[in-house]
């Protein structure tokens, strides 16, 4: 399949966290078993260099963009799988960044704006347009509370204009700005082209289930770049094949699933205290499951939130459903080999 038919098919494709050993610095064995692990559990795609990955890499001191992101590649090396690298920054830097996915043999790039909060609309578009010469792009609508900018309609009715644009993916964790770039790509008439991305997390499975109908022009958000799905992704997976199921008729239970998703990713994700804990809670779990050593991350001063550990403690009980701490306990040992 081409890069677009294969995202406009809906896939589950985690943002990939950074293992790292008790020193801070990367665990090789670890990062390859994470890329195993969402292969082995049926992800569509795999999101390396993002957020989620930690920005820090990029620091010249920590010097870990380009061997995370060839960890990844060769890892998913002849698999039928999208592999995206993150790229960020003001010009230079983002154009040394695609290139080295390119290099890497990267299908696209998903590409935050986050860095230039100061520039105007016309000049974000030329931006976009520079990196879309390269590679294949994903826009990326980043929540402002976590350093995203507000992206007006007339924004995305621009972008999606771009030729070489195959997918967004939506997450100011607001309805109305998911509107606008639903309404952009609709009016566009490139709806066949570009594929909707979910990356919501306080709204992932009710984005999956909605159908978007806009004057007679009707869309859905196909499939999740996500954080959350970097842990129980085996269950992310079900959950899209669930959404995909039922696009016409929507079962009350989905409706409460989708409610349990959101209380879990609140334990994971740490809204009560402004997401600081984001990174650290995804880690928890990854640790609690063996396939992380320890929750760190570079910075040493970024960890749990007061109270994370015991809401993570809370959604693990209360949904026992999930969790996919069995199908990873049987293939710890291979991926971790």
């Amino acid at each position: 399949m081409q890069l677009r038919d294969k995202l406009l098919s809906g896939l589950v494709i985690p943002a990939h966290p950074l293992a790292l050993n008790q020193e801070r610095k990367l665990d090789e064995r670890r990062q390859r078993g994470l890329t195993r692990y969402y292969l082995a559990a049926g992800a569509g795609g795999i999101a390396v260099g993002v957020h989620t990955t930690q920005f820090t890499i990029r620091d010249p001191k920590v010097g870990l963009l380009k061997p995370v992101l060839k960890l990844a590649a060769e890892e998913a090396s002849n698999k039928d799988v999208v592999k995206i690298a993150g790229v960020c920054g003001k010009r230079a830097q983002a154009l040394g960044e695609v290139q080295l996915a390119a290099d890497l043999g990267y299908d696209a790039t998903l590409l935050s704006l986050a860095d230039l909060k100061d520039e105007s609309i016309p000049d974000l578009l030329v931006h976009a347009r520079e990196i879309a010469s390269v590679l294949p792009i994903i826009g990326f609508y980043l929540q402002p509370s976590i350093g995203g900018r507000i992206l007006p309609f007339e924004f995305w009715r621009q972008f999606v204009e771009i030729e070489n644009v195959v997918a967004i993916k939506i997450a100011p964790f607001n309805r109305y700005q998911t509107i606008d770039v639903v309404r952009a790509v609709a009016q566009s008439g490139r709806a066949r082209e570009i594929a909707l991305y979910t990356g919501n997390d306080d709204n992932i499975l009710l984005d999956l289930l909605t159908q978007f109908d806009l004057g007679g022009a009707r869309l859905r958000i196909v499939g999740g770049l996500l954080g959350h799905w970097a842990v129980w992704t085996k269950t992310a997976v079900s959950h899209l094949t669930l959404a995909k199921n039922h696009s016409d008729t929507i079962p009350r239970k989905l409706l409460t699933l989708a409610q349990q998703i959101t209380d879990a990713n609140a334990a994971f994700f740490d809204p009560a205290h402004q997401f600081r804990g984001c990174i650290p809670g995804i880690h928890e779990v990854l640790r609690r499951q063996g396939l992380l050593e320890g929750r760190w991350c570079l910075d040493p001063h970024e960890d749990l939130s007061p109270g994370q550990a015991e809401e993570i403690d809370r959604v693990y009980k209360l949904y026992p459903h999930l969790p996919d701490d069995d199908f990873v306990k049987e293939h710890l040992d291979e991926w971790l080999g």
